[in-house]
């Protein structure tokens, strides 16, 4: 198979400062900061993207990763600037988010959809055009699942508790595993292998 990616972009959501860092909205940053460790990439302030971005050879062809500076339903600004500027299609691009609908430890893969009230997904879809866009969901559980009666947006914004930072965690750990498949265009084995893992 050809190590060629077809994903060209990857963009990790979640909203920027150190009030933010550790919170389950944030996901999508702490999955990419690994994924570019794993590539031996280094993230840069790129003003004109509104993105922090890192930049890595895979196959011989240019692989970019990147964290919105912007909040969360602003990520099309950046996502939008950097599709144009590397004249890329929606199916070349992977947009990493926290997922309400997945209980910690689960991830799911999937091309297109809606964007189920995820404010940076909806943001995105805007900035496309399009939702036909590859989207790795990684569970943080919904205040239901625990018994809470904590508003959802209360709840993305806060920490997740020790118990589930670790499934988050061994999940996030699945898809470094996986990110060279997802690389390859082989995102049938990447489902796969991905959702094979979901307990």
């Amino acid at each position: 198979m050809s190590t060629t990616p077809s994903l060209r972009l990857i963009i990790g959501l979640g909203n920027p400062g150190p009030r933010y860092e550790t919170t389950r909205h944030n996901a999508g940053f702490w999955l990419v900061d690994h994924l570019a460790d794993d590539l031996g990439a280094s993230f840069t302030h790129d003003r004109p993207f509104f993105a922090h971005v890192a930049k890595a050879r895979v196959g011989g062809e240019l692989v970019v990763l990147a964290k919105p500076d912007t909040f969360m339903n602003r990520s099309g600004q950046a996502a939008g600037a950097l599709m144009r500027f590397y004249k890329l299609t929606p199916d070349q691009v992977l947009v990493i988010h926290d997922e309400l609908d997945l209980l910690p430890g689960q991830v799911k893969l999937k091309r297109g959809g809606g964007h189920a009230g995820h404010n940076g997904l909806r943001d995105i879809q805007r900035a496309f055009s399009s939702p036909d866009f590859w989207r790795l969901r990684v569970g943080i559980g919904h205040p239901r699942d625990f018994g809470l009666a904590q508003q959802v947006a209360a709840f993305v914004l806060n920490p997740p508790r020790r118990d589930e930072l670790a499934q988050i965690e061994e999940a996030i750990e699945r898809c470094r595993r996986v990110l060279p498949v997802m690389l390859e265009g082989d995102f049938e084995r990447a489902i796969s292998e991905l959702h094979t893992g979901n307990r």
